[in-house]
């Protein structure tokens, strides 16, 4: 489409709120979007240098504009979220969750049936959810069927096909599941009003079902029915057990929904939940992959038409976690900064923090190379690299008090341990504790090694410590002409992050990927040095107490500081002991050696 083309389109579009879509040369659907004023938004699109790549390719392919009006910015939002999930337009977030959720269905028939589905496929049915859980759906159909007389069956019981007498009670009624409203033994009234308190259920107002319950129990008892009481006893008791396991968020009889999201620069996972009662009935999670670098609040708003279409509306009250610049009619738009709507939303941050989590799990297991690139690109892009890292050198120096000073190197290809390639030093030219020194040794000896013998050097070299050691081994580098390698420094206290010459410390997410494949290269290093370290010393040990007396081999003192753990036990340790451990002869020298020595 040429400029003089958009430009006689951009000055004829309405005013008002409606949703527009985006078509190309083929008449295949790029994008559709929702707007307050459609003149406004659309023409942004065509004014607007923008800084998204794939944002500017989609302009480019515009050939057809076409646009509906709404009455109301709701109806937009509605209209565009049924548009996207049917038409599935290139540029669009998109649902990635390639599962349909469980809804619990009340159908519209005599005597109405209650059971759980994944398609809401019949007609005039209400349907309740959708839960995240299929566990929650079936605890709650079962509870229901326990408490109530409902029939399972799919027989179209009309009022003429049972006066007719066409069919018999079956096994549910003999068992008292069922009342028989198959010939005739209850009444649409009585059953109604059991389908009536079973939607009280699943809406979560409990509270009036076991009332009824408890009326219908004290009843039967001073009538002195007792095994009746006794039966509505049992069931107000499965009731109020279910009611004491659902989680209670205030004391407050509230009705509101809370939503939140974490996101990255392809994903977010948008975590929703109903409060009905005080008591959170139900929830779901979201998983959208983004198009075109979409905002916080273009992410929840299309989160809230899922909402709102697959929970048949939304609450009085919408607790966000930031303010939205979009009205939503009959509905109070809350942002809680403290008190339990606050705490609803840490709610709902986990939830979809947990689920992210799983997913990213999953990825690494069933696509390791795809969710390793998007990791080192993550790394990449937080640490300011001008490569992947592909490999990581990580130092960490360990000693005990001066002692058996050492430092180790350990791999990370691939953003996982190589760890035939881990390598320890032993300290030369320092003495005491320095850890600068040290660093500024190993550092330099490592990749003096490594140019000498035409060795792999890393894409990124990670310190343990603060700015001193980074300093140190960044001197190190320049020594030997290899100051452009990045290098970083972790330090221990807040776990920031430092690159050599500048005090501020880089800005990363404490639940980023990124420090977390940092804190583990750091913490393997740290292993592995410790590991050695404790070597040297038990070798050490061995050496000075064991191995210097005259018949007392390596083998012998091994096998002695592996049974009894330390020279002060064999000391301890009775003859009979040791003599079976190493024979007569040797147990008489080392007794005189011993005593020799104290």
């Amino acid at each position: 489409m040429n400029e003089g083309q958009i430009s006689i389109i951009l000055k004829t579009l309405p005013k008002s709120p409606g949703v527009y879509r985006f078509y190309d040369k083929d008449d295949n659907i790029l994008y559709v979007g929702k707007a307050k004023n459609l003149k406004s938004r659309v023409s942004s699109y065509f004014r607007t240098q923008h800084n998204s790549a794939r944002l500017r390719i989609m302009v480019k392919k515009i050939e057809r504009i076409e646009t509906i009006v709404t009455n109301t910015e709701l109806e937009a939002l509605l209209l565009e979220n049924n548009m996207i999930k049917n038409l599935k337009p290139r540029y669009n977030m998109q649902l990635k969750d390639d599962k349909s959720y469980p809804f619990i269905a009340i159908t519209d028939e005599p005597f109405p049936r209650i059971f759980l589905t994944r398609n809401r496929h019949i007609h005039n049915a209400e349907y309740y959810g959708p839960y995240a859980s299929v566990r929650t759906a079936k605890s709650l159909l079962e509870l229901m069927h326990k408490i109530f007389p409902l029939r399972t069956c799919k027989l179209n019981l009309s009022e003429k096909k049972i006066k007719n007498g066409n069919y018999k009670v079956c096994l549910e009624y003999h068992l008292k599941k069922c009342k028989g409203p198959c010939v005739g033994l209850i009444n649409e009234i009585e059953y109604d009003h059991y389908i009536n308190l079973a939607r009280d259920i699943i809406k979560g107002k409990t509270k009036i079902v076991e009332n009824f319950l408890y009326d219908k129990m004290q009843k039967e008892a001073e009538n002195l029915n007792f095994e009746e009481a006794h039966q509505w006893k049992i069931k107000w008791e499965k009731l109020k057990s279910y009611s004491s396991r659902s989680i209670i968020v205030t004391t407050q009889e509230n009705n509101l929904d809370a939503i939140n999201l974490i996101e990255n620069d392809n994903e977010a996972y948008i975590s929703a939940i109903r409060v009905q009662n005080g008591s959170i009935v139900n929830s779901i999670i979201f998983h959208i992959e983004k198009k075109l670098n979409e905002t916080s609040e273009e992410l929840l708003l299309y989160a809230i038409g899922e909402l709102y279409d697959q929970w048949d509306g939304l609450q009085p009250e919408l607790i966000v976690p930031f303010p939205i610049s979009f009205p939503i009619d009959n509905v109070h738009i809350t942002v809680p900064k403290i008190g339990y709507k606050a705490d609803l939303l840490k709610f709902c941050l986990r939830n979809a923090q947990e689920r992210k989590t799983e997913n990213d799990k999953r990825r690494a297991i069933t696509d390791s190379n795809k969710y390793i690139n998007q990791l080192l690109e993550k790394v990449k892009s937080d640490l300011h690299l001008p490569t992947l890292p592909k490999r990581i050198e990580c130092f960490d120096n360990s000693n005990i008090q001066g002692t058996y000073p050492v430092s180790s190197c350990v791999v990370f290809i691939d953003g996982k341990p190589a760890k035939s390639e881990y390598r320890i030093f032993n300290v030369k030219t320092v003495k005491g504790i320095n850890d600068f020194a040290t660093m500024h040794e190993v550092v330099y000896r490592r990749y003096k090694r490594q140019t000498e013998e035409n060795k792999p050097l890393p894409d990124l070299i990670i310190i343990d410590g603060g700015k001193g050691q980074l300093h140190s081994a960044y001197d190190a580098l320049e020594k030997l002409g290899l100051e452009n390698i990045p290098i970083i420094g972790i330090a221990k206290k807040l776990e920031e992050i430092y690159k050599p010459h500048d005090p501020i410390p880089l800005n990363i997410d404490k639940k980023s990927p990124t420090l977390k494949l940092i804190q583990r290269a750091r913490d393997e290093a740290h292993r592995f040095g410790i590991t050695h370290h404790r070597r040297l010393r038990s070798k050490d040990t061995i050496k000075t107490q064991l191995v210097d007396i005259k018949g007392i081999g390596p083998k012998t003192a091994t096998k002695l500081l592996e049974h009894f753990g330390s020279v002060e036990n064999i000391k301890k340790a009775k003859d009979e002991e040791i003599e079976t451990l190493i024979g007569k002869a040797k147990l008489k020298i080392l007794r005189e050696a011993l005593q020799d020595k104290d």
